[in-house]
């Protein structure tokens, strides 16, 4: 394929997706495919010859889309959001166009000041104290890692490396052993310190943890994967206070920030924490200004080596949408969810479970764990809508969660009537 033929094709893809996402409503939100579909649709091996682009986009349609569980659907209501913008998609094909390998600031001196930048700009937004920040000379600083749970690890493992060169410089005698066996993580069952827990959107107190860790001398890593977005929102901000006595934090932007996976935002106040666990240095990466005190290199803040140009992800979306689109975003998911609680009260066949504190509403029927698995089944067996549940305390429970970038209150209601349907059939079936 040359540029002219890629111009042509690129034009053609353009239209592919635009065409996906404006129809996405009308596709089935979960497929019906079996484990094991795809292999039967396609040779057992590679072709010898190049296949055409016509037949590739045809085989799209014909052996992709149907495996596909479309998470952009307006009716798509399981886990949380995952983030989905036109600006990103065209920030991601300049980074894949771009295609350089950020580990450090020498490889693509852009690529790492920019994310150095996206992450004092997201700071910023959040309100997050300034030694998080960058700045110009600055302690702490942002990093863009792949997931929570990516930022989580690092977290812990920057901890370790912390507390055992504390030990060894408190007592040189120690083994590596004896260091081990001092060494404790403290969790909840959510695993760290949690803004908005994946199970029911619940909220650690900060100010009740962050003073005794601080006492202590425990690291605090904070995890608002899905909930931190919402922080830019004055009204949402108070949930975030006792930040301020965190060591690191984190949160996806990719979630619900409209910025395309994969990008998870983590903050530390000392880099040299991070620095001094992950350190590598071989010659072939050494460049004139590494030792300078002016530049970042990356890889000393992550596991792995290489890393992509994400930060233009969010260069894109926050010039194109501002700081006040992204919050008019964020509170519209926020009162859609409200409005399927508000139809939920209206039922007294429902309970809801936990708080709406954002945008998602946990509920169940009145009745046992059995029935409501029952429920759930047939409203994931229809297709129409697609939800998953969770646990609370001894309690199987239904998870709404408003995911979409396009859902509207007319899919709000649309999937209400829905379930209250499916649930007047179930419990008529019961009775029976």
């Amino acid at each position: 394929m040359n540029s002219s033929e890629f111009r042509r094709r690129g034009k053609e893809m353009t239209d592919f997706v635009a065409d996906y996402l404006d129809g996405i409503e009308g596709r089935q939100v979960y497929p019906d495919v079996q484990p094991g579909y795809l292999r039967s649709l396609v040779p057992s091996t590679a072709p010898e010859e190049p296949d055409a682009f016509e037949d590739i986009i045809n085989d799209v349609e014909r052996i992709i889309m149907p495996g596909v569980t479309h998470w952009h659907s307006p009716y798509f209501f399981a886990y949380f959001p995952s983030a989905n913008s036109y600006p990103a998609m065209l920030a991601d094909m300049l980074c894949g166009a771009i295609g350089c390998i950020g580990f450090s600031w020498a490889a693509s001196p852009a690529c790492t000041e920019l994310e150095t930048v996206m992450m004092d700009w997201l700071g910023k937004m959040l309100k997050l104290p300034e030694a998080f920040l960058a700045g110009e000379a600055g302690e702490g600083g942002g990093v863009i890692q792949g997931s929570a749970s990516e930022a989580t690890l690092m977290a812990l493992l920057a901890a370790r490396t912390k507390v055992t060169r504390r030990l060894q410089a408190a007592s040189p005698g120690l083994t590596q052993g004896a260091i081990m066996d001092k060494l404790v993580a403290y969790s909840s069952d959510q695993v760290v310190a949690t803004l908005g827990t994946t199970s029911c959107c619940s909220f650690d107190s900060l100010l009740e943890v962050g003073p005794i860790c601080n006492k202590e001398d425990m690291w605090l890593h904070i995890d608002a994967a899905y909930a931190g977005s919402s922080f830019i929102c004055p009204e949402f901000r108070h949930l975030l206070n006792g930040v301020e006595f965190a060591d690191s934090f984190n949160f996806n932007p990719h979630k619900w920030m409209l910025v395309n996976f994969d990008c998870s935002a983590m903050w530390v106040k000392k880099r040299t924490d991070l620095i001094g666990a992950f350190k590598l240095d071989p010659v072939y990466l050494k460049h004139s200004h590494q030792d300078s005190g002016l530049i970042t290199d990356y890889r000393h803040w992550q596991l792995p080596l290489g890393r992509r140009f994400r930060s233009l992800k969010m260069w894109f979306v926050f010039r194109m949408y501002g700081v006040k689109g992204l919050q008019a975003y964020i509170r519209k998911h926020v009162q859609l969810a409200h409005e399927f609680e508000h139809l939920l009260h209206q039922d007294p066949r429902f309970e809801i479970c936990a708080e709406v504190t954002l945008g998602l509403v946990c509920f169940r029927l009145k009745g046992s764990n059995k029935l409501n698995e029952a429920l759930l089944e047939r409203i994931n067996g229809t297709k129409k809508i697609h939800l998953v549940p969770c646990h609370l305390r001894d309690k199987f429970v239904l998870r709404f969660a408003i995911c979409s970038r396009t859902v509207e209150s007319a899919h709000v209601r649309l999937a209400w009537e829905h379930i209250s349907q499916l649930a007047s059939d179930l419990l008529g079936a019961e009775k029976e």
